[in-house]
């Protein structure tokens, strides 16, 4: 009961400044909006329908991805709050409180995720107009595995805040060289198969956990809850996350004032 309190604990800390300034919230969502508003209507030019995926709107199959560009893109920075804290001192006096460690990550991950499942609902009610078709139980499905995968990221992201807390700028360089390859080779913004990339960029992009990720996604929020892709999704998915929990908590574990 102590480690559930606590985790509420650390839960309640981390979202209660969220919620007093939520223009925050709107601001990590900017990245999203723009390959939303920029990119997806040059999809339908780019070849047949779909942006040359054959699946009707070209909203079909951007979207997904698009959530989890969000997913990436707002849990990747989860750190850069616990390195401010770092900076200011509050950190340390939390480590001399009587929280559980394990707790104090936990709560702070599922703070990102909660944050990551308000703005993607977002994103979706405003998409509701166009002729983007939202399958129900398939988005359920998405946005709980989006929730896995945001988990994943985030602890890994404060993993490497507690690592680089004497080097900070290491940080941001470690986040910005990962990030960007992890995006542009899962597939998000165009569609890498044998067909259209060359050898080792395909090589390269099924390697990416974050590939299976997307196409997971892609076909939830499609509706096809069967498909074999579902499922390597979901196990990229839980991989990271628990690679992220495990190391984060042992990170946590191990800091000192």
């Amino acid at each position: 009961m102590k480690v559930i309190d606590d985790t509420r604990t650390a839960f309640a800390r981390e979202l209660l400044p969220e919620l007093r300034q939520p223009a925050g919230l709107l601001f990590t969502m900017m990245l999203p909006f723009l390959f939303l508003g920029l990119f997806a209507p040059l999809l339908p030019s780019m070849g047949t329908s779909g942006g040359g995926t054959g699946t009707g709107s070209p909203w079909q199959w951007f979207v997904p991805g698009m959530l989890v560009l969000l997913g990436l893109s707002a849990t990747a920075g989860a750190g850069a709050s616990l390195l401010n804290e770092i900076s200011s001192g509050a950190f340390e006096r939390m480590l001399v409180t009587p929280l559980n460690r394990a707790s104090m990550l936990v709560g702070r991950t599922l703070k990102e995720v909660v944050v990551l499942l308000t703005q993607a609902l977002l994103i979706l009610v405003l998409l509701l107009p166009t002729d983007f078709r939202l399958h129900l139980a398939g988005a359920v499905a998405g946005l709980a595995l989006l929730s896995v995968f945001g988990v994943g990221i985030g602890a890994l992201s404060f993993t490497l805040a507690l690592r680089s807390r004497k080097q900070q700028t290491l940080f941001y360089g470690v986040q910005q060289v990962i990030f960007f390859p992890l995006l542009l080779l899962s597939g998000v913004l165009l569609p890498i198969t044998q067909a259209s990339a060359p050898g080792w960029l395909y090589v390269l992009s099924r390697i990416n956990p974050v590939t299976y990720v997307v196409e997971a996604e892609r076909a939830l929020f499609a509706g096809r809850m069967a498909e074999t892709s579902v499922l390597y999704g979901v196990v990229a998915a839980v991989a990271i996350a628990v690679l992220g929990v495990w190391a984060g908590i042992r990170g946590m574990r191990n800091a000192t004032v």
